[in-house]
């Protein structure tokens, strides 16, 4: 059975892995898709697209949105967007200077703490990226000897309870579920285990798929979601959320069993041609 990863970041936003590193990997592992989905970023979509011409396997151009939905964080990916529109583009710029800021401001809370690293250094550490991010002040932190992991990183200091923590600025749900509408792509509610009381309302707004195969799911876990996404007509999809951490984190790509009709469906919906090239 060819395999598919449809939850993939890059350094585009908080992944260890340049897009065409990406590639590279999916092809020697025999992929046959994968879905770049960077946190409110679309930036890494074309090196990956480039990269894989040629070689069989297909990119899906995507992204993962932060949202709120009653006071509680959910994450929208979308699938098959359009991610030269520029609307999309407008809107996402207003997420990565909050984003930007949300990090200084951690960065100087820090500071207050006694815990001193550069902005400077985290700004180097996040490269190229729009989508600043948490694990970039966290490697920061780690090569000043503040802590001595990225986990401990966040414990001690800047996860949700920790004394450098900034709340960022979130779309609504509903919000996110419209940008991705807007640039013709197609909303699945992320990693959703505990969230399933949004399900019937976000699937009202426009929905379309549920992230039932996910890593850290147990069997009894993804068949529950499986059975609320066929209530609610919702495609189930899946992917290893890869960021590219750990010493054996090349193993782990497109490792999550997720049905080859679930890009088919996609697909279908985005109205993107060649449904049956593929599998």
């Amino acid at each position: 059975m060819a395999k598919v990863d449809l939850h993939v970041h890059t350094t585009a936003s908080d992944g260890v892995l340049e897009p065409g590193e990406i590639v590279e990997v999916a092809n020697k592992k025999g992929l046959a898709a994968v879905a770049i989905t960077d946190h409110d970023t679309t930036d890494g979509v074309d090196e990956a697209l480039e990269a894989a011409q040629g070689t069989g396997l297909e990119v899906i151009p995507g992204i993962e949105l932060s949202a709120e939905h009653n006071g509680r964080e959910v994450h929208i990916l979308g699938y098959y967007l359009d991610h030269e529109n520029e609307a999309l583009q407008e809107k996402l710029d207003v997420l990565h200077r909050s984003r930007r800021e949300r990090a200084s401001k951690m960065v100087d809370r820090l500071a207050g703490l006694g815990v001193r690293v550069s902005w400077e250094r985290v700004a180097a550490i996040a490269g190229h990226t729009s989508a600043f991010g948490r694990p970039h002040v966290a490697q920061a932190l780690c090569e000043a000897g503040f802590v001595g992991s990225v986990d401990e990183a966040f414990d001690r200091y800047i996860g949700y309870r920790g004394p450098a923590y900034v709340a960022r600025f979130k779309l609504t749900a509903e919000e996110a579920l419209q940008i991705i509408a807007d640039a013709q792509g197609v909303p699945v509610l992320a990693h959703p285990w505990r969230q399933e009381d949004v399900i019937p309302t976000l699937a009202a707004k426009g929905l379309v798929g549920l992230e039932v195969y996910y890593p850290r799911y147990s069997s009894e876990e993804r068949q529950m979601l499986a059975r609320l996404a066929r209530q609610h007509g919702l495609v189930p999809t899946g992917g290893t959320d890869f960021h590219g951490y750990g010493e054996e984190a090349m193993e782990v790509l497109g490792e999550v069993p997720v049905p080859q009709d679930s890009v088919e469906r996609l697909r279908v919906l985005a109205n993107r041609p060649g449904a049956d090239d593929h599998y």
